[in-house]
């Protein structure tokens, strides 16, 4: 990988690059990076590929209904974003990624919290329902009068 190329990608390397693919199909990264005359390595051809020029691919703007989507996969599959991006057509594994690290996490965080809350209130609640108590343990003081007297009793 020495003397290979890791900076930006300029829009003549794109257009090389989604000529060859155009010619020979997405498959054999290394035969293609090498036709392209790119100087990069197979892996950075194909992220390039998969991830900025595919002629299919959505960009931005994830809706409120992906959004719900990814979350609820997320919680059933944690980090696996390319079989979440497998269930949103269009989508990269990598662009699901960035917007859950930069958005979707925050917002799943403040729901743990929020729950969390809720659970530990609920908890509390249900375990003091759970004690019973025995009445003849207390003392019925409802029938006598009270007074201060035993107070002024006590301090003397």
């Amino acid at each position: 990988m020495a003397g290979k190329r890791k900076d930006s990608w300029t829009s003549q390397e794109d257009h090389k690059l989604a000529e060859i693919i155009s010619i020979h199909g997405p498959r054999k990264w290394k035969t293609i990076s090498i036709m392209a005359g790119l100087n990069r390595c197979d892996k950075n051809c194909r992220l390039r590929w998969m991830n900025y020029l595919r002629p299919n691919i959505k960009r931005g703007n994830i809706s409120e209904q992906e959004e719900d989507l990814i979350v609820r996969l997320h919680k059933l599959i944690g980090n696996r974003w390319s079989l979440i991006a497998g269930r949103l057509p269009g989508r990269t594994d990598n662009e699901i990624k960035n917007y859950w690290k930069s958005h979707l996490c925050k917002k799943a965080d403040e729901k743990k919290r929020v729950v969390k809350t809720t659970k530990n209130v609920a908890i509390g609640e249900k375990l003091f329902n759970e004690v019973h108590f025995d009445e003849k343990d207390f003392i019925d003081f409802s029938n006598e009068n009270l007074s201060l007297e035993w107070v002024s009793r006590f301090l003397e």
